[in-house]
């Protein structure tokens, strides 16, 4: 039977806020309404994180009054798939770092291409 890592949701949101503090600066400034929000359970299975909204890439002049993008972190897959609490550390960074990239016009499969 696996190891199933239990990480309370207080101490996940702070290794979602970690995560973000390793984002470079040069690429904060630019991050443009988006909220990054922690939830228990994805919509669907094998999710770890989803974002959904317009990413900057495709922004124009028609671009205002809008609600903000939305990144979730979805703690219990995560911790499921871990077996120590330093690989959950690891791959809430990952998990963050590949949702932010929607944000920034990258899709999945230059993600790939780029090793995350």
């Amino acid at each position: 039977m696996a190891t199933v890592i239990e990480v309370s949701r207080l101490k996940f949101e702070e290794l979602v806020a970690e995560a973000l503090d390793t984002i470079p600066p040069e690429l904060t400034r630019v991050m443009d309404n988006v909220v990054v929000v922690v939830v228990d359970d994805p919509p669907e299975p094998d999710l770890l994180g989803l974002y959904t909204g317009v990413p900057l890439t495709e922004r124009g002049d028609w671009y205002s009054a809008v609600l903000p993008d939305r990144i979730e972190i979805y703690r219990n897959p995560i911790c499921q798939m871990c077996d120590t609490e330093a690989r959950v550390v690891e791959e809430v960074r990952i998990t963050v770092i590949h949702e932010i990239a929607h944000h920034f016009g990258i899709d999945d499969d230059r993600l790939h291409q780029l090793g995350w």
